[in-house]
């Protein structure tokens, strides 16, 4: 047996072993540098940038790289290389690599050639390559790319038709393809998210389709395509001639004399057609005029009862609290009808008016603080939010159109864009985007005709507590803007259930004197030393408000008077209640999976951080938002397949015996 075993040793064997073995571990304690994306990124930058003026490579982290704007799990998420002069060919072999982009970038360069098909980019939502070089027609794999929501290649040299798979792509929010030589019809967009659409100066022909969502825009959106037809150009579509029935050739004579009638004929009528259509319009005009302020005044005495809507908040969507149906009624001030003033870059295009809205069928939203909010559904289908400041407090008309502009500029994925207002001497209202998903209250708390609230996946907490710590950063780093009213209504749910922040930037409008303010569900989502409605709300007053809000959507108890009642405290004394009883208990609520309770605990920890009662302890929104993407992150990394969420983080503390609890 001993002879057996000796002859099954071999000491050469055992050393490769050891040498194989412990090569191995160096290589993976010390992995290289150039692999995954950073090789793809060093190959791409071979093709597009022969003068070298990238400065990819010299580091370790290639997400510091130039132009590497987010990274995830060491992938590249964002890409974003702007006005490099960048003059070479896009490699889209390495480029399709990078298969977690979400937003691709190379505008204001010289790139040249063709755009390659992307079809390994799957992830892709954003792309912009405009003011290139590109020549040859737009790639087909376009359409392959579901999520996208951007498309921007205008200020190129491309041809041949657009796409017409493209129609296919639901999510599609912006398609600007200007200034090209794109040739063919276009084709018959018809997405209800398509909000921005260029294909002006090009070469494009035929008539333009007629759908609800090409309608929305005006000539500035197809000028310059001398064979486009349709209602948005003002020019006519003339049909092909058909060929009709043959008649015997008469002599010219005859002929002659027969068509000197004929124009004779056609002159006498064309004149007196004319006369007889000046008769009508003088006569049209007298009467308009006449009756124009019996017409206002009919239309302005349209309307909704106002004394009977909902104590939503302003922007709030919960389907118990719908109000009912009609046109508006707001009073126009002396001066007559007025006009909107669109606010955006991009905003000038939407081809609606004052008048549109007047016409408009409306419902009623909610009720804030500073006025109603209407779902407003136009004759051409389009469907915007406008929100009426009737209960504000008015400063003069230019210090209402100053700061109204700043919040226009105001474009982030997270903050619900604020396209246009119009005011008058006792009037404002405020057009901003509609969304049909609803508001975060909805998503949280249900509604009767839901059967009530459902509790969330961690997954999803975190996802809306970075959305909003986002949108509310973007706004921060505004200088002297706030939110100034956030609260779970005033969070709507965009098209890929992303959170968006409504109501922002208006409390320079609040009345102190209003009684919705005193009685306002907003007061138990105010900091402390904001609750005397008089004082100025800041940005620390925010980060307590956002607080409150991740512990509404971790708990499932509205910030309200019922809370007070049931319990005798508010939200952040509640929870802080609770977890001082399980601290003295010393024993964990009973659950059936601790790794969710943890990532739940970990969201809940920073919530308890923002809602501190002195407000110089209290993060500022850059470092909250830096928490949940590490809390994030670190909770992607030990998740797996069974890693079910445990419900709401009250849900694993209802069976603690409850003592008194701490009063207002």
């Amino acid at each position: 047996m001993d002879g057996t075993l000796q002859s099954r040793y071999n000491p050469c064997s055992s050393f490769l072993f050891f040498l194989f073995s412990s090569l191995f571990l160096l290589l993976t304690a010390f992995p290289l540098v150039k692999s995954g994306d950073a090789e793809a990124l060093l190959a791409l930058r071979a093709s597009i940038d022969p003068l070298g003026l990238l400065h990819w490579g010299g580091g370790s982290d290639f997400c510091q790289w130039e132009g590497v704007k987010e990274c995830f799990n060491g992938r590249v998420m964002k890409l974003v290389v702007e006005r490099f002069n960048l003059s070479g060919k896009i490699d889209g072999k390495s480029l399709n690599q990078l298969d977690q982009l979400r937003v691709l970038s190379f505008k204001e360069n010289s790139l040249s050639g063709q755009i390659p098909e992307l079809s390994g980019l799957a992830n892709l939502k954003s792309l912009f390559l405009n003011n290139n070089m590109f020549s040859g027609g737009i790639p087909v794999s376009l359409s392959r790319m579901h999520r996208l929501k951007v498309i921007v290649l205008a200020g190129n040299r491309l041809s041949g038709p657009i796409p017409p798979s493209l129609v296919g792509l639901s999510r599609l929010y912006v398609v600007y393809l200007q200034d090209n030589q794109l040739s063919g019809a276009i084709p018959p967009f018809n997405q209800s998210s398509l909000k921005f659409f260029n294909v002006s100066n090009n070469s494009l022909s035929g008539k333009i389709p007629v759908t609800a969502s090409l309608v929305r825009f005006n000539e500035s959106s197809f000028l310059a395509n001398i064979d486009l037809c349709g209602e948005q150009v003002r020019r006519p579509c003339i049909l092909a001639p058909s060929a009709g029935p043959s008649y015997p050739v008469l002599p010219n004579n005859i002929g002659h004399r027969k068509r000197n009638k004929k124009l004779i004929l056609i002159i006498v009528l064309s004149v007196g057609g004319f006369v007889l259509l000046c008769i009508v319009t003088i006569l049209l005009m007298m009467c308009l005029r006449k009756t124009s302020k019996e017409n206002e005044a009919k239309v302005v005495s349209r309307g909704v009862d106002e004394g009977r809507a909902s104590g939503v908040a302003s922007g709030g969507r919960d389907d118990d609290n719908a109000g009912k149906q009609g046109g508006f009624s707001w009073d126009q001030g002396g001066e007559g009808l007025g006009s909107l003033v669109f606010l955006g870059p991009g905003d000038q295009q939407m081809s609606y008016s004052l008048e549109d809205l007047l016409k408009a069928s409306a419902e009623t939203l909610g009720r804030g603080t500073m006025g109603s909010t209407y779902k407003a559904v136009m004759e051409s289908g389009y469907i915007v939010t406008v929100k009426r400041l009737k209960d504000a407090r008015y400063p003069t008309m230019e210090e209402f159109r100053r700061h109204i502009e700043i919040l226009g500029r105001l474009r982030h994925p997270n903050v619900v864009p604020l396209r246009a207002y119009f005011q008058a001497k006792e009037e404002r209202l405020l057009v901003y985007d509609y969304f049909p998903n609803g508001s975060l209250f909805s998503l949280i708390h249900g509604s009767r005709a839901a059967g009530g609230s459902k509790p969330l996946h961690w997954t999803s907490c975190l996802k809306i507590a970075e959305d909003l710590a986002t949108g509310l950063l973007y706004i921060h780093q505004n200088p002297g803007l706030t939110h100034g009213n956030l609260k779970s209504t005033n969070v709507l749910l965009g098209s890929d259930l992303e959170s968006c922040l409504t109501d922002y930037g208006l409390t320079p409008f609040r009345n102190p004197d209003s009684q919705e303010e005193s009685r306002a569900s907003s007061l138990f989502y105010r900091a402390p030393e904001c609750r005397d409605i008089r004082k100025p709300l800041t940005q620390q007053a925010d980060v307590y408000s956002y607080g409150v809000l991740i512990l509404e959507l971790l708990t499932g108890k509205t910030p309200s008077i019922d809370l007070v009642q049931e319990h005798g405290s508010d939200i952040p004394r509640w929870v802080r209640a609770v977890r001082e009883e399980e601290t003295e208990s010393g024993d964990d609520p009973p659950s059936s999976n601790e790794a969710s309770e943890e990532k739940l605990s970990a969201l809940l920890n920073i919530a308890m951080a923002c809602v501190c009662i002195a407000p110089e302890n209290r993060p500022a929104m850059r470092e909250v938002l830096r928490m949940i993407r590490e809390a994030r992150a670190e909770a992607h990394l030990s998740s797996n397949s069974s890693d079910h969420s445990p419900g709401r983080w009250s849900d694993t503390v209802q069976s603690l015996p409850r003592e008194e609890h701490l009063s207002i």
